[in-house]
């Protein structure tokens, strides 16, 4: 055994790494190729398939899968030791920040190699994987948010249920029309709409909210940060400054405390204590208790497992008045794959990372994990034989020329972690939209200020080094 996989190995057992090997082959002429992955469950076993039918149709590679969590964590750590995987399953916020730290290789050449570049891709996800002028990553499985709805309780309100909200007052209105509260009248609870509680009640606060129509804060695998997308924010002005104080963020955070304080905080709070994961069956919306929820393509599957009775439907979120009038607003979002500078077989790995585009082993791989795919071209045989009934809908969404992202910074992760404890405090009325969102302007300031002053210093040297990898 080399001193670089023992190196991996006591760090492996060091950090508590979650081992999950695709069967290893019977051949001593292979190149192992090692990919760490953040998936588990249905996810990973999806690209286990992927990489058994790799593995069986060629014979010179061998890769092998391992279920790594936190990967981003480990795979700094495992890259600034010099002992990194051959691949690595990231998302696309991390790509910034990864490149810019020299821990990733730049695929430009390899790719130019393979005939593989943007023509391939849909355009907002061929995005994803670049930064400063450079390919860092190929997306996996992509996704995008919508908003999903449920029938029944449409039906019990009154409402049609094959017609959802088309306007943001509208997912307003039905919004109030489907929350219920239960109350004491003459000696005994009852269960009514919240609208019909008489001012002295709702003064009062004695009521118990047991369905709503629309928790923002539970948002599936969207950010709750990003919002304010849908308020017509920007969150930067280029990469050198933040924009945390714009007015579509100052909007939604007004929208997000007006959540809670137009039921009343604490009932709102009594509300939320008793659920667990959005993804599973104590989640509000797969319990039947909440009746809209803003999720991506991925909630039919725990549909299917933990609430298959559930009559819903999806429908992208309508944005505020005067944004995104032209077409769809939506979140997108994608896994991506790369390979970490001082991989042992950066060739091989590029080779599996290949054999992943191919149309066919794409939408294999999206099927499995009842995804869409980045890809630009699709077969009429993924849409028409996919077990996700929704999938249509989301690759049309996915192509919306009003595709969002979150922002192409090295900080996006303390960006988004100093926006979601802000909101929390709006919503908790502790600060004022305006309070939290200048807090956060000035600190999210100060570190882009440190990392763009580092990478003024750096950039030239770093840009010749990216240069020099490509031809790895």
């Amino acid at each position: 055994m080399n001193s670089r996989i023992s190196i991996v190995l006591v760090l492996f057992a060091f950090f508590g790494v979650a081992k999950s090997y695709a069967a290893p082959l019977n051949s001593k002429e292979r190149v192992v190729v090692n990919y760490w992955e953040k998936w588990s469950g249905f996810e990973a076993d999806a690209m286990r398939a992927i990489i058994d039918d790799f593995n069986h149709s060629q014979d010179r590679i061998e890769v092998r899968l391992l279920t790594i969590s936190p990967i981003d964590v480990k795979l700094l750590l495992a890259a600034s030791s010099g002992s990194p995987p051959d691949i690595a399953g990231l998302w696309e916020y991390n790509i910034p920040d990864f490149a810019e730290k020299g821990a990733l290789l730049p695929l430009d050449d390899a790719m130019a190699e393979a005939g593989l570049g943007a023509d391939h891709y849909v355009p907002a996800y061929w995005e994803l994987c670049r930064h400063r002028g450079f390919t860092w990553a190929l997306p996996s499985t992509p996704g995008c948010v919508a908003l999903y709805y449920n029938k029944r309780l449409f039906r019990e309100a009154g409402l049609d249920p094959n017609r959802p909200p088309q306007s943001f007052a509208e997912v307003e209105a039905m919004s109030r029309r489907l929350t219920r509260v239960e109350v004491a009248r003459e000696g005994r609870r009852v269960r009514i709409a919240y609208d019909e509680l008489t001012p002295a009640e709702r003064k009062s606060g004695r009521y118990t909210i047991v369905q709503v129509g629309h928790q923002p804060n539970d948002v599936g695998g969207m950010n709750v940060s990003c919002w304010g997308y849908w308020f017509g924010a920007k969150y930067t002005d280029g990469d050198r400054r933040a924009l945390a104080n714009d007015a579509g963020n100052l909007a939604s955070f007004r929208w997000l405390r007006d959540a809670m304080t137009n039921y009343g905080i604490e009932q709102m709070k009594d509300f939320s204590a008793g659920f667990g994961q959005s993804q599973s069956s104590q989640s509000p919306f797969l319990g039947e208790r909440c009746a809209m929820v803003m999720q991506g393509p991925w909630l039919p599957n725990f549909i299917e497992k933990y609430a298959p009775d559930l009559e819903w439907g999806v429908t992208p979120y309508p944005a505020a008045p005067g944004v995104a009038d032209d077409a769809p607003l939506t979140l997108i979002i994608s896994d991506m794959l790369v390979i970490p500078r001082g991989a042992s077989h950066p060739r091989e790995a590029f080779e599996f990372l290949r054999y992943t585009q191919r149309r066919e082993v794409n939408e294999k791989l999206a099927k499995l994990q009842r995804k869409f795919t980045a890809l630009r071209e699709v077969s009429p045989e993924f849409i028409a034989n996919h077990p996700n009934p929704a999938i249509k809908f989301f690759t049309e969404l996915s192509r919306t020329p009003n595709a969002r992202a979150v922002p192409r910074l090295a900080i996006w992760r303390d960006y988004d972690t100093e926006m979601s404890v802000a909101a929390m405090s709006v919503r908790f009325l502790l600060k004022t939209p305006e309070e939290a969102l200048t807090e956060v302007q000035k600190r999210v300031q100060w570190r882009l200020d440190r990392v763009i002053r580092r990478w003024d210093i750096v950039k030239d040297e770093r840009v010749a080094e990216w240069r020099e990898r490509e031809r790895w």
